[in-house]
């Protein structure tokens, strides 16, 4: 994408109602007033909250609104002219169960409050292989004390990745830590059975990776 074209992008995404982009300062300060109030101040409604983690174009999080207008969903990333086509998609199709915020996942607990989320989705994360990496790998313990932070006691967190290390790590992880791991499946695509929003939402890259034949790997699980 040219330097133009995400300028237009940025540019376009400061007109957008459905795209909150509070400063980090505004976060770390605790001035940011949709923190614990999403439902009151920004839904207006009292609907399960959703987020998809590192959302990228926001596919998910417009295709899962789209389907369950019972539940409010944000899609989260700090690159704002990717989501930019999910925040336009929502407002061109008259979505109101979906927002974007940008920011960094490591603020996460500073945009929302304790007990607000009911249900996280991390699609497609960098699974940073490299062992100097770790800190910044979305599913390891400090990311998980973050997401259990903000979500109620009863949520859960869905990891669908293309990433086989991903997918192993994160398991071991869980069973370590005596964490609930609900479902697992090392190819969802290929196993009767699987959960319906696992495969029916396809992100542009996931359809790619699945005409290589690459496998996608799923688990939903609670934290302890």
């Amino acid at each position: 994408m040219g330097s133009k074209n995400k300028l237009k992008r940025f540019k376009e995404n400061e007109t957008f109602k459905n795209v909150i982009q509070p400063t980090r300062d505004e976060l770390v300060n605790q001035q940011f007033l949709l923190k614990g109030n999403w439902n009151a101040k920004y839904f207006k409604n009292n609907n399960p909250l959703v987020l998809e983690l590192g959302c990228g174009k926001g596919e998910y999080s417009v295709a899962l609104a789209q389907k369950y207008p019972d539940k409010n969903f944000i899609g989260i990333d700090i690159k704002g002219a990717r989501f930019w086509r999910g925040a336009k998609t929502a407002i061109e199709t008259g979505l109101d169960n979906v927002a974007f915020l940008r920011t960094q996942i490591e603020l996460i607990d500073y945009a929302f409050g304790n007990n607000e989320v009911n249900e996280i989705w991390i699609t497609f994360p960098d699974p940073q292989i490299k062992y100097k990496r770790t800190k910044h790998r979305m599913t390891n313990s400090a990311f998980l004390q973050r997401y259990k932070s903000i979500l109620k006691p009863d949520g859960v967190v869905n990891l669908k990745t293309d990433s086989e290390f991903m997918h192993g790590y994160t398991l071991g992880l869980l069973h370590g830590e005596g964490h609930e791991v609900l479902y697992a499946n090392h190819n969802v695509y290929k196993q009767e059975g699987s959960p319906e929003d696992v495969t029916s939402v396809q992100t542009f890259y996931e359809s790619q990776y699945l005409e290589q034949d690459k496998a996608i790997t799923y688990i939903r699980f609670k934290i302890k």
